[in-house]
């Protein structure tokens, strides 16, 4: 009897390519190539890399290193918060962890598909309070809980590409996705979800749900003065961002809380 043997990167590849036609859509229209198990096994892969890349500069704060144990720790109770609001889509799918990047100069934070969180210590000594480092955490969250990530890697690389790097099968591209993430661009339309789940995702826990509009504006009054955040030239303003994210919360009725700050200025003090 004949047998036919295909590559397993054949296989899917040729399973994506007749199933891309009638594959599911967002409710924004996007179509799903990727599966939730895919953006696992991307982010997984990126996270490394981007560990590695990190690790080799001297910058990523390693969490088995006890002179990082009390930053993790205050990080991680914030992160919780947002990740335990009970508003998550893939809160149990996927995985979800914190990295810091010692780089004061930096004022970004990103995510990978899959839910890993990276976030710069130049991003977190900018802040004021600790609602503000909730409000820009859960924007982050946000792009991958709502897989915008996935979604724009999609948009700037091509489905054969992720695939490929899924598989394993392209170790060298796989260096410049996770070189580059940091930079990875999001359309208004993303922005304005990104921001819009910030608040949803703030309103049931103890912060005020409007965090991310008051690192907008701080933000915003910096490049005013000719100093452009990182974090703003890769997240662009879908239009009156500070007001929509000041009129999504007074909608739910949660701005204005106030939080005892000494564990954020501890967090700051340490980095």
């Amino acid at each position: 009897m004949l047998r036919l043997l295909f590559k397993p990167s054949l296989l899917l590849a040729l399973a994506v390519t007749l199933g891309a036609s009638s594959c599911a859509k967002d409710e924004n229209g996007d179509r799903l190539l990727f599966s939730v198990d895919d953006d696992k096994a991307l982010g997984e892969k990126v996270a490394h890399e981007t560990d590695s890349l990190y690790r080799q500069k001297g910058q990523l704060l390693e969490r088995t290193d006890s002179k990082n144990t009390r930053a993790y720790q205050l990080l991680d109770g914030v992160v919780n918060k947002v990740l335990n609001s009970g508003q998550l889509t893939y809160r149990n799918e996927f995985p979800w962890d914190v990295k810091i990047i010692k780089d004061d100069n930096v004022q970004n934070a990103f995510a990978t598909p899959g839910g890993h969180i990276y976030v710069f210590t130049g991003l977190i000594k900018f802040l004021d309070d600790e609602s503000q480092l909730a409000g820009v955490l859960g924007h982050e969250i946000a792009h991958a809980d709502r897989r915008h990530t996935s979604k724009a890697l999609q948009q700037q690389y091509g489905i054969s590409v992720l695939l490929s790097l899924v598989l394993g099968e392209n170790p060298n591209q796989l260096a410049v996705v996770a070189a580059n993430l940091g930079q990875l661009k999001f359309s208004r339309e993303y922005e304005k979800e990104a921001d819009d789940f910030s608040v949803v995702y703030l309103n049931p826990t103890q912060y005020s749900c409007d965090g991310a509009a008051g690192f907008f504006i701080k933000a915003q009054a910096q490049a005013e003065g000719g100093a452009d955040p990182e974090f703003l030239s890769t997240h662009p303003d879908p239009g009156s961002r500070v007001e929509a994210i000041q009129t999504k919360a007074a909608e739910l009725k949660c701005a204005g809380r106030t939080v005892t700050n000494t564990s954020f200025e501890e967090l700051k003090r340490i980095l």
